[in-house]
């Protein structure tokens, strides 16, 4: 089975979102791309989306709002071709429900705690229960609103499984030590280890030189 990558365009700069994606090439591996806010929200961020051709399209949103908004908001993007689409799972039930049903051949991605947060940070925002509690309850949800795929922390894959068992998507992948802005991460073959379906990089593999990095991850991967 090939390995699945989603390439995080994390920038707003349309020259080199395009340059990313045409250096990218890698055998034997399944390769998407991930636009998130910044692109979406730069200035024809969304026109450089619609006239991408053949290529897996992750929209990462991470819509959280009442059930109509969110469902009006993934109406006003079904122009885009969308493959997969973010949502968080705290917004709850109906709200997924709703969504899901008008998805037509867009996956729903339910998002489960962010990779930026841990314990200390969930309880300064009012959380009672663990990570790992609030994790769980959040994959029987996802599944129980017959969402297509769970975003998590490679760390929670294996607890998300027990309650949710379509792909499973996991930022917070790093080649190296620096954490950066994230604080549940792992190596590329330790996600895949794990159980990860895709694994979502960054700026580890599009900073620098893409055609060394892509070499490193090639290498890394075939440990």
């Amino acid at each position: 089975m090939k390995n699945k990558i989603f390439i995080a365009i994390d920038t707003k700069n349309q020259k080199k979102a395009l340059n990313i994606i045409n250096q990218i090439k890698l055998k034997n591996f399944k390769i998407g791309y991930k636009f998130g806010l910044e692109f979406l929200n730069s200035k024809n961020g969304r026109n450089f989306i619609s006239k991408l051709r053949n290529k897996i399209i992750f929209i990462d949103l991470k819509l959280h709002d009442i059930p109509n908004t969110m469902s009006s908001a993934f109406l006003a993007l079904k122009d885009l071709r969308i493959n997969y689409l973010t949502v968080h799972i705290s917004s709850g039930l109906k709200a997924l429900k709703n969504i899901k049903k008008i998805s037509g051949k867009t996956k729903i991605v339910g998002v489960t705690t962010l990779t930026s947060l841990d314990d200390k940070d969930l309880k300064s925002i009012g959380h009672e229960k663990s990570l790992k509690e609030i994790i769980q309850l959040q994959s029987k949800l996802a599944n129980k609103a017959n969402l297509d795929a769970i975003v998590c922390s490679p760390h929670e894959v294996k607890l998300v499984k027990k309650f949710f068992k379509k792909e499973i998507i996991t930022p917070g992948i790093r080649f190296s030590a620096k954490i950066n802005d994230q604080k549940r991460i792992m190596t590329p073959l330790d996600a895949f280890k794990e159980g990860s379906n895709w694994i979502v990089i960054g700026r580890d593999l599009t900073k620098g030189s893409i055609k060394k990095n892509l070499k490193k991850l090639s290498d890394h991967l075939s440990q």
